[in-house]
């Protein structure tokens, strides 16, 4: 997904519209600091196009930013303006030169992994990461619970440059994954352009998660959120 940098700065756009990425960044660190209240460094992993790490850096003296896609890490790169260090790597089996107080991932991104050993193996890595009474914050996808067959979305956007973009979805259940079909429009004075895409994410049950905090070494505790939101795990090394 977000193969090129068109569909990544559509993204940005889109949801910047849709999310308050600094409320949830200062949520985010009021987690942390409720665990480790000197903390002051963030690695943010799947951090995309970097708007919630740049609401990270308001708040902590060091971040930096991991993402798996390329497009999406040019982006954050513009956006950060080269302050903030970004890591190209796959958040399974990622090695960086350093440690951090926290490490996030957000909007769910945790869910594009596949399977509970991917899951496990994410974490290992997070915390191998962390300093001594570090913190891991992730935003998981649903439970399996809580996913609703069927369930359709939409949004529209009008930006300044007069250009206006849609998007829609529908979600069904293959096994344990939420199947989103997504498609976009986008109209400006050059025309119409359409795109789609199926996004798989999966459906993780609350057990699963733990299980896979409690193999990295980390104690976790689910955290719920406002209502259309999945909530927050915290977890401490």
């Amino acid at each position: 997904m977000y193969e090129n940098n068109s569909a990544a700065e559509m993204y940005d756009r889109l949801y910047q519209d849709r999310k308050d990425y600094r409320a949830e960044a200062g949520q985010v660190a009021d987690l942390v600091r409720s665990r480790k209240p000197d903390a002051t460094s963030l690695l943010d992993v799947a951090c995309g196009t970097g708007i919630h790490l740049a609401a990270f850096a308001e708040l902590f003296d060091r971040v930096e930013g991991a993402d798996l896609s390329e497009p999406m890490l040019k982006v954050a790169a513009e956006r950060l303006d080269g302050g903030v260090r970004l890591h190209h790597v796959d958040m399974r089996n990622f090695q960086l030169d350093g440690t951090f107080d926290a490490i996030t991932v957000m909007f769910s991104s945790i869910a594009y992994l596949r399977t509970t050993e991917d899951l496990s193996a994410a974490l290992t890595a997070f915390s191998k990461h962390l300093t001594p009474g570090g913190v891991v914050v992730i935003e998981p996808w649903w439970f399996p619970e809580a996913f609703i067959e069927g369930y359709v979305s939409g949004h529209a956007l009008t930006t300044d440059d007069n250009r206006t973009i849609t998007r829609v979805s529908h979600s069904t259940r293959v096994g344990n994954l939420a199947r989103m079909e997504l498609h976009y429009v986008t109209a400006d004075s050059q025309g119409v352009r359409h795109r789609s895409e199926i996004d798989d994410l999966t459906l993780f049950t609350r057990v699963e998660y733990e299980d896979a905090f409690e193999q990295a070494g980390l104690r976790a505790e689910y955290v719920a959120s406002e209502p259309g939101r999945p909530g927050y795990f915290v977890a401490t090394a």
